[in-house]
């Protein structure tokens, strides 16, 4: 299997797209000047790693273990083992005591994030039974300053989880930084679409794409929408007929629903699917505004329903050409939080909540209820007529999220963590949530915008800021967040 971040199944049989497992790397170690002094305190640790290796493994990762290092001649064969592998994330697990020469050549040669790990056998030490021995196999924290302040000094980022073998917080930590080296792997091995053009005058919308791949990894591709014109065109009665009923079962039809209109909405998201396979696409951006009804009119506003499909099934799709919000989405998907195409609404002050939506495409698989087609005579702000998706994002603790952009065009991760509450919501083919920020509203909006967020963004499932936290970590990107705490 590749590295590509997707791997793509096809048309005719929709379903999740399948990702390659993330891949880390393990090395473990202590100070071999123990072994001969205190007899069986290298196999408990060696036991001790294996639990870990296994640990990883049912995960979800696929480990390359370098093996149980002793002195830095160990490490040295142990980096280029990690090396070599391409790891997504590198682990070293401290079990006891060990120098800062052995591990600091593995973060230097490994080319990959490292996290240092040190979890002692349990929650505490039997003092009463406990000789210099066992307690050495409790000492792993001991070096951890020493390795941080190395790691310091020869420019490393460092990052660390404390606790023991079975401690579950500190593997839902470790989780956290497992998931956002997934994310990283996404972005890097990523095939991103950029289909039509910028929506007139957006500027905040427009990305320079050099910068995706020069910060985020990944390929950007070029796409026109005659690329999405002529699969369209090939699809065939029947496919085109099975989509409208695929449509028909996942969603609520709304009377307004025109039958022409839904079947050139499901001929559109064939064509989707294929444009998504022949191009091994992971995200896609579009806009296209077209004339008169010309099919590129008719194709950039029969967009909705395909790109929610895809959406939901891992390939998220932005509208408006929104590069940075379609690369938001991915992150979120990967997270396993959704992420539906968002934007400003309406505030409510009685309520105190911002309302928040599009008019698609959205995340179909986080719909608080079956989600609704609605026939629309006009988009907002856009040429054509068709169907679009309304719907309300799952009731509960949600996080607003995004990519916003420095004025030296460095990225960098914005997050606001709310709930979504129910009340009442528009009728007008949109996507449309209630989002409780815990403050008022005006003053969360102004707090928003301020962090340079742009215009779109993508609301996920959960409560998500430590994870999101961890993925710019390993993206090197700066991490803004919103709360009351931090409102003038």
């Amino acid at each position: 299997m590749s590295d590509t971040a997707a791997t793509h199944s096809p048309s005719s049989t929709p379903g999740r797209f399948s990702r390659p497992r993330t891949r880390v790397g393990l090395v473990s170690g202590g100070l071999g000047a123990y072994w001969p002094q205190f007899p069986g305190l290298l196999d408990q640790l060696r036991e001790s790693a294996d639990f870990v290796s296994e640990r990883f493994r049912n995960m979800g990762c696929d480990v390359v273990d370098a093996g149980f290092i002793s002195d830095p001649q160990d490490a040295a064969r142990a980096a280029e083992k990690l090396r070599v592998s391409d790891c997504d994330l590198v682990v070293t697990f401290l079990t006891t005591y060990l120098t800062a020469s052995m591990v600091l050549p593995i973060a230097q040669r490994t080319q990959a994030p490292v996290l240092v790990i040190d979890l002692q056998p349990t929650k505490a030490m039997d003092h009463a039974n406990t000789n210099t021995g066992k307690w050495l196999a409790y000492c792993g924290q001991c070096p951890l300053p020493e390795i941080a302040n190395v790691f310091r000094r020869s420019n490393i980022p460092f990052r660390s989880v404390s606790g023991h073998l079975h401690d579950d917080n500190a593997w839902a930590r470790i989780g956290r930084w497992i998931s956002a080296a997934s994310v990283r792997k996404v972005l890097r091995h990523g095939r991103h679409g950029l289909m039509g053009h910028l929506y007139p005058g957006m500027l905040d919308v427009s990305t320079d794409m050099t910068l995706v791949s020069a910060q985020l990894g990944g390929h950007m591709e070029v796409l026109e929408f005659d690329d999405l014109r002529v699969r369209t065109a090939a699809v065939e009665d029947k496919e085109a007929a099975d989509r409208a009923a695929l449509a028909r079962d996942v969603f609520t039809l709304d009377a307004s629903v025109e039958d022409d209109d839904l079947l050139w909405a499901a001929r559109v998201s064939v064509g989707l699917d294929r444009l998504v396979d022949d191009f091994a696409l992971d995200s896609v951006a579009y806009y296209h505004r077209g004339l008169e009804g010309e099919v590129h009119e008719r194709l950039g506003a029969g967009m909705i329903l395909g790109a929610s499909l895809l959406t939901a099934r891992g390939v998220p799709m932005a509208g408006e050409y929104e590069l940075r919000t379609s690369l938001a989405m991915l992150v979120a998907d990967t997270l396993g939080a959704g992420g539906s195409f968002t934007e400003l609404q309406a505030l409510n002050f009685d309520d105190r909540v911002v309302e928040m939506g599009h008019d698609g495409p959205a995340h179909l698989a986080i719909s608080s209820r079956e989600p609704l087609l609605r026939g629309l005579g006009v988009y907002h702000g856009k040429r054509g007529w068709g169907v679009s998706v309304e719907f309300d994002v799952k009731h509960g603790p949600v996080t607003a999220f995004g990519l916003g952009q420095e004025a030296d065009g460095t990225f960098v991760f914005v997050a606001s963590e709310g709930v979504v509450v129910p009340g009442p919501l528009l009728e007008i083919g949109n996507t449309t949530s209630r989002v409780d920020f815990g403050f008022d509203p005006g003053e969360w909006t102004d707090a928003w915008a301020a962090t340079g967020i742009g215009h779109h963004w993508t609301l996920c499932t959960g409560h998500r800021a430590k994870d999101l936290r961890a993925c710019a970590d390993l993206l090197g990107l700066p991490f803004r967040t919103v709360t009351q705490a931090n409102v003038l």
